[in-house]
């Protein structure tokens, strides 16, 4: 047996003499933070409790908890389930750390009969994987359904594709002209016909569903996750039943927890929905094409009347909410009453359901009764989404409307709600005792804990989080960077750059500001980053920029503009003077290593906007039981995702560079020490004086 106890284990792989360093020998490092993370982890999961951990960057995390979640599913017979925020994050552990410890750990890993003990899996949603006896309808009733050339192209292209996948999910699949195309051949709940379908054994949906069911170390994203955690509130999920849960990227967790407990509806999901039963410009689409089947034409021409009565109803409804959205009733989006405006949707959805179940019912084919229940499920989800979100049902909830302007064409319309508070939620079906639950990433806590400090006053450095969480209990460690931040980033500190107290599109703070940008560029010649808080003040710092520093030869990336995030990543990746404009994503979740990224701007202190409906929802909750929510709720959001896009620079022992901050605030208001103490030991701080920003004028 390859363990005694249980703390020694951990230690004895991740030791210099362990069997990692025996594999990877000079390659290998032995940190003491790992093993104090892999021994914390390992603890969680003996005593089934929770615990909250934040890694520096370089702690090497992954191993630190891999290597407990091997041991309990292989000497335990227990089922792990890991859990991250970015593919990139999944793809390594898939591709490349398990792997690792796997060939590490060798014949331990095995039974006397040669059986393996531990079995890892990437687990996707369902709507990633093509259906094969879908593809084959599509593709037999294309001119039918499908309403123009470029529909059937992209049809084309997934069909060449799925000849040669090895997996059958999205994550192969080319990029397609018309992507909607992928709901007509997407595996779905709704219309599978399980072991009736001619396709069962090759279904890749299925054969996925069978190594899942097999494997005791499941790998997934949040989304997917914390999707399975709210079905499993209506007892109901797709994820097995599970011992452990491993939360990576943590800091994340609220925003996606919020998202998945919620609703939201769109005015295109519910155009897509029509159109795919009928399109009545082209007389297209899977209604059109059942006279063929000998089915009542009566009953068929009734559904198609039911179609056009629906899409009148969506356009009165989501015009409804365009005017609220523009009424004074509403001044940043939030719905603040139930029906605020009529709901003549879901009636007509509703109305369109019971139609297709009565056509479910004449059909005679298994293949058209599984799509038609698909449909009716479709549309009755639409009914009821529609009500529950007009009539405000979930108490505890904010609603809001979003409108997204678009160059041409009318605004994109949408509809949602999220619970205000998820920490109830999470403490009733997540933190409940019957699994461990482990959270961990490199921005869990509001300061950097001195190591003399009591556990009781540490412990209050990851209150936010374990407050929002609904964690209270969960045992916390801090653990470093081993990076020595001290030699190896410069804080700059501008605070002489103004205040935007009159907006942050005022011109004399638009002109100071790019002329800061431009400044810091220049001095570290490109591999910038730099990082706003929204994209209005990108665009705006990107159309007077981008021309002066192209002008000396840089390459600029401006996100949103020229491509997707990846690729202009990738296009950053490759230019050693290249100068990357981001917002939101750019702040987490991305890391260059080397030279290549060795400048990172921060435009503003990261606060939320506090009019942002569900911000605001929380911060007016503090506020009437008698909190401060500056200090209990922006400020230690801000702090965090600060320390995020900090992070961004220094990725391996090597890394050298600047991180700019300009802000005033960090220096001249009160609160911002707490930011300063929030960063690594001993990194150092330049303040950086006015006469050192050139004249605007210059370039």
């Amino acid at each position: 047996m390859w363990i005694a106890h249980l703390p020694s284990s951990v230690r004895e792989v991740l030791t210099q003499s362990g069997a990692v360093a025996q594999l990877l020998g000079e390659r290998f490092e032995s940190r003491p933070q790992q093993l104090a993370m892999a021994d914390a982890v390992a603890k969680a999961m003996g005593a089934t409790t929770s615990t909250m951990i934040e890694a520096g960057t370089g702690v090497g995390k992954s191993f630190a908890y891999l290597v407990p979640a091997i041991e309990r599913c292989a000497f335990h017979s227990e089922k792990v389930v890991i859990a991250t925020n970015t593919i990139a994050l999944q793809e390594q552990l898939v591709g490349k750390d398990i792997p690792l410890l796997e060939r590490a750990l060798g014949d331990r890993l095995y039974d006397d009969k040669g059986r393996a003990r531990m079995r890892a899996v990437l687990v996707k949603g369902r709507g990633n994987y093509v259906s094969l006896r879908r593809l084959k309808m599509a593709s037999e009733r294309q001119t039918q359904i499908l309403p123009d050339a470029a529909s059937r192209r992209s049809l084309h292209v997934i069909e060449d594709w799925a000849t040669s996948t090895e997996d059958g999910t999205l994550s192969t699949l080319p990029e397609l002209e018309r992507p909607a195309i992928w709901d007509r051949v997407q595996s779905d709940s709704g219309n599978c016909m399980g072991r009736r379908c001619p396709n069962y054994e090759a279904c890749f949906y299925q054969s996925a569903r069978r190594e899942m069911e097999k494997a005791n170390l499941l790998i997934c994203n949040h989304a997917l996750f914390f999707s399975d955690l709210a079905l499993r509130a209506q007892d109901v999920g797709f994820l097995p039943k599970y011992d452990h849960v491993i939360l990576d990227e943590a800091h994340g967790v609220e925003d996606v927890a919020a998202e998945h407990f919620g609703l939201s509806l769109t005015q295109g999901r519910v155009a897509h929905l029509l159109g795919s039963l009928y399109h009545h410009r082209t007389r297209k689409g899977y209604l059109g094409q059942l006279a063929r089947l000998g089915m009542d034409l009566d009953l068929v021409n009734r559904a198609i009347e039911l179609v056009a009565h629906a899409d009148e109803a969506s356009c009165l409804f989501f015009d409804d909410l365009v005017h609220l959205y523009r009424s004074s009733e509403v001044r940043n989006g939030r719905v603040r009453r139930p029906d605020a405006i009529a709901n003549p949707l879901t009636p007509a959805m509703n109305d369109l359901a019971l139609c297709l179940r009565r056509l479910r019912e004449e059909v005679t084919n298994d293949p058209d009764r599984f799509e038609l229940n698909a449909y009716a499920a479709r549309a009755a989800g639409i009914a009821d989404t529609a009500e529950a979100l007009i009539a405000q049902t979930a108490a505890g909830a904010c609603y809001w409307i979003e409108l997204s302007d678009r160059s041409a064409g009318p605004p994109r319309v949408s509809i949602a709600c999220s619970p205000i508070d998820v920490a109830p939620l999470l403490r009733q079906h997540l933190f409940n005792n019957e699994t461990s639950v482990i959270l961990t990433s490199a921005t869990l806590a509001t300061r950097t804990i001195d190591d003399s400090e009591p556990t009781e006053r540490a412990e209050t450095a990851f209150a936010h989080m374990i407050s929002r969480l609904g964690c209270e209990g969960a045992t916390t460690l801090q653990l470093g960077s081993p990076f020595d931040h001290a030699s190896q980033v410069q804080l700059h500190v501008d605070r002489t750059m103004p205040q935007p107290n009159k907006g942050e599109l005022d011109p004399t703070y638009l002109r100071e500001l790019v002329s800061r940008i431009h400044d810091h560029v220049v001095a570290t010649d490109g591999g910038a980053f730099v990082l706003f808080t929204s994209f209005k003040l990108l665009y705006a710092v990107a159309d007077l920029l981008a021309s002066p520093l192209e002008s000396l030869g840089m390459s600029v990336f401006v996100q949103g503009r020229g491509g997707s995030r990846s690729a202009i990543l990738e296009g950053f990746r490759a230019s050693e003077r290249g100068v990357l404009l981001g917002a939101a994503s750019f702040w987490q979740g991305v890391d260059v290593q080397g030279d290549t990224l060795r400048n990172v701007i921060i435009t503003r202190l990261p606060f939320d906007p506090p009019d942002r409906p569900l911000t605001e929802a929380r911060l007016e909750r503090i506020a009437d039981r008698g909190g401060n929510p500056f200090m209990e709720d922006s400020l230690p959001r801000a702090i965090i995702r600060f320390k995020q896009g900090f992070g961004r620079l220094i990725r391996s022992k090597s890394d050298t560079g600047r991180v700019v901050i300009l802000d005033p605030r960090i220096m001249t208001k009160q609160y911002g020490r707490l930011f300063l103490q929030a960063l690594p030991e001993g990194t150092q701080i330049i303040d950086v004086a006015a006469d050192q920003s050139p004249d605007f004028d210059d370039f």
